[in-house]
């Protein structure tokens, strides 16, 4: 798909732009993966972030039933 001229205008004139590039700046120092540390997944982070949202969203935890089955395979 090919630009129009005046939005092919636009994305030069916003490349020069310093405040633009600033902006794009702060948003890539702020993008980040809450749940991984040190390069790994954080299970920990993960089920801390869950258990408040459900407590935020006022949701109440179903009761524990275990899984009754005698031959489970993945």
């Amino acid at each position: 798909m090919k630009l129009s001229e005046k939005a092919e205008k636009e994305l030069i004139e916003l490349a020069g732009s310093e405040d633009f590039r600033r902006d794009m700046e702060r948003l890539s120092m702020r993008n980040r993966t809450p749940f991984m540390k040190d390069g790994l997944p954080d299970a920990d982070a993960f089920i801390e972030f869950v258990m408040q949202f459900n407590e935020f969203i006022n949701h109440k935890p179903k009761p524990f039933k275990p899984m009754i089955d005698k031959d489970m395979k993945l």
